[in-house]
């Protein structure tokens, strides 16, 4: 299957999945996720009409970012950030989903100001018990929000979650569930929306539209077997 054709086939079936749930496809976004593939691949999905791509570790999302520095691509940052990669993020990131500590908004903070941009921010979400998982316990969600809302150069957009590594499709939905509703607590808490909730990835993303994602970040199912590590 080529990868236009993949493409076409997720976007049917988010508009199933949507359909089921009841919501409007115009709702849902998907978020390819380049890890691990070359820019050649980013430029073949450039060619079907997308921009904004996602990668795990900053150091590929720079090779790519030089590689393609003669294109208006979006880069989005969804793994683990170390602070001594906030360099890089601030110069060819356009968004960090995995934000989930302070010392790492105040880096963020400092590089951003230094470059004169702003950067829109998710704020990470441990939604389950696993302890591979990383991100804010819910509970601790409302006073951290509190304390990034001092940073003017974060643009805080909503929540990330990944869910719990499981074939029990109910405990992969209260995940997501969970997070939609900590969402929704937030956006009373602060005053103003928090549009985003980027949940879901190619063997969950139909939970997640039914659970309220307005992004789902697909890498396997849109590109195929992902090349062995070098």
């Amino acid at each position: 299957m080529s990868l236009a054709q993949r493409f076409a086939a997720i976007n049917e079936q988010v508009r199933l999945a949507c359909e089921r749930a009841g919501r409007d496809p115009g709702q849902v976004g998907v978020l390819p996720v380049t890890k691990t593939f070359g820019h050649e691949v980013v430029r073949q999905a450039m060619a079907l009409g997308r921009q904004r791509f996602a990668e795990n570790r900053v150091q590929e999302m720079k090779e790519k970012a030089l590689a393609l520095n003669d294109s208006s691509i979006e880069w989005v940052i969804i793994g683990y950030l170390q602070t001594n990669k906030v360099k890089d993020v601030a110069r060819y990131a356009s968004e960090v989903q995995s934000l989930d500590r302070l010392d790492l908004a105040q880096a963020l903070d400092k590089r951003l100001q230094q470059a004169g941009r702003r950067l829109d921010v998710l704020v990470q979400v441990k939604s389950s018990q696993e302890e591979s998982k990383t991100g804010l316990l819910p509970e601790d969600v409302p006073a951290f929000l509190q304390d990034i809302a001092q940073y003017d150069t974060l643009n805080l957009k909503g929540f990330m979650t990944v869910a719990e590594n499981t074939d029990d499709r109910k405990r992969i939905r209260d995940c997501f569930r969970r997070v939609r509703q900590l969402r929704d607590q937030s956006e009373d808490q602060l005053g103003w929306a928090l549009p985003v909730l980027s949940m879901g990835m190619s063997a969950d993303y139909e939970l997640a539209i039914a659970e309220g994602a307005t992004e789902l970040r697909i890498g396997s199912a849109l590109f195929g077997q992902r090349p062995p590590p070098q």
